[in-house]
């Protein structure tokens, strides 16, 4: 066998250890997954426990405390394994953010007893979740960031911004039930509802920007325009300046909370559907390149292909003489095409990069349109246009520039017709 062979079953090898990596690191996001679910729930109802100083969800905090515990030791066993291998299948950068996960675990009794003896406040209980679950949500963006193959890549990054999204929307749940079962909004606490709002929007925006095809009917088959509308009525009655009361005489704390945990928990469904395709993904490239590996091994004297002869043939119509045709294939050629391809992508990464600043100043310019002709024509203030435009968007479940677009486009319609 020659040295050339030898080096393509090194890397062939190479690429069978990456993948394991990933197949391992799949296996991690999706247990993330899970644990920062059931800690979502915890949270939610904690939040509700304290502002009613005990008098609601101590049953169901409980239960969620149950379920926290027992995704908590999936979570360290998995952890606990990883530590114990001789080489760990993840990169140095994804086994600190893992450690930093496991000293966080620790201090979660802790937390749990200041929450159970009132000597903590809702605001500050909510924060140290968000701050557990955004390690958890670290080791997902550290597993997207280090992953080499394209495809792998595409689904972590689609999986984490969905994840990302569904946390915003679990922080709004615990912001909203904190607000509701006191039974009024503050400033700061409007302000944090608006702001976790777009910044969940911006984040499903990415993940439809990356998810494949079956990954999209998924979500979209998924979300509840009901459930939407229902939630998108009580972030309205959130932002007015009164108390909130049901006739009933219970707050609407219990309302918001079912509603907000019913679109998380279909979130969650399309969440595990692409743990299940990551999974999938990851085995079946596994699977390729062992099968490219076993066929290597069985003709190892199969001639490799020369160099830049696609290249080559593409021209063969037209001779590119005879010096650009050694350079092509000279021993420096792979090498420099090579650094040719990095420099190429990227500057096509800086391109794409101002280009997605340019359409974010197109689109922010459209929003800004479309809302002072609300304005002008609803008689609303500039916050209530706002408003008005992204439950409209919602409700018609397109992004808030789209929504932006139409409206201008009926205007414009409107005015030529007169």
């Amino acid at each position: 066998m020659s040295s050339a062979q030898q080096l393509l079953l090194t890397a062939l090898r190479c690429d069978i250890d990456n993948l394991n990596h990933l197949a391992t690191t799949a296996d991690i996001v999706s247990d993330v997954s899970q644990f920062i679910h059931v800690l979502q729930r915890e949270r939610g109802a904690s939040t509700i426990y304290l502002a009613s100083k005990g008098k609601r969800f101590k049953t169901r905090r409980a239960t969620y405390l149950q379920h926290s515990q027992a995704a908590e030791a999936s979570m360290r066993q998995r952890l606990e394994a990883l530590s114990q291998e001789s080489r760990p299948q993840a990169t140095a950068r994804l086994l600190r953010r893992i450690a930093a996960v496991w000293l966080s675990l620790d201090e979660l009794d802790v937390l749990r007893h200041a929450i159970e003896t009132f000597n903590i406040s809702p605001d500050a209980a909510t924060q140290a979740f968000n701050h557990l679950i955004s390690n958890l949500l670290a080791i997902v963006f550290e597993a997207a960031d280090t992953a080499v193959d394209p495809d792998i890549t595409r689904a972590l990054v689609a999986i984490f911004h969905l994840m990302q999204g569904k946390e915003l929307a679990g922080q709004e749940r615990a912001c909203g039930a904190f607000g509701f079962t006191l039974g009024h909004f503050d400033n700061a606490h409007r302000t944090l509802l608006n702001q976790l709002v777009d910044a969940q929007q911006r984040c499903f925006d990415t993940f439809v920007e990356f998810a494949t095809p079956e990954a999209l009917g998924t979500w979209q088959q998924s979300l509840s325009p009901r459930t939407l509308a229902d939630i998108c009525q009580l972030r309205d009655i959130a932002c007015q300046r009164s108390h909130h009361q049901t006739a009933s005489g219970n707050t609407l704390g219990e309302t918001w909370y079912e509603l907000t945990t019913l679109r998380i928990d279909t979130i969650k469904t399309v969440e595990d559907t692409l743990n299940t395709q990551l999974t999938a993904l990851c085995h079946h490239k596994i699977v390729q390149a062992q099968t490219e590996l076993e066929q290597t091994k069985a003709k190892p004297d199969r001639p490799l292909p020369a160099p830049c002869e696609q290249l080559l043939a593409l021209h063969s119509t037209q001779p590119l003489g005879d010096l650009t045709a050694n350079a092509l294939n000279s021993p420096l050629s792979r090498s420099l095409l090579e650094l040719t391809h990095a420099q190429s992508s990227r500057l096509q990464g800086l391109s794409d990069e101002l280009e997605n600043t340019r359409k974010a100043l197109r689109e922010r310019k459209l929003i800004e349109r479309a809302k002072g002709l609300i304005m002008a024509h609803q008689s609303m203030s500039e916050e209530e246009a706002y408003r008005f435009l992204r439950k409209t968007s919602m409700d018609q479940s397109k992004s808030m520039a789209d929504m932006a677009q139409s409206i201008l486009d009926l205007s414009a319609m409107l005015q030529r017709k007169e």
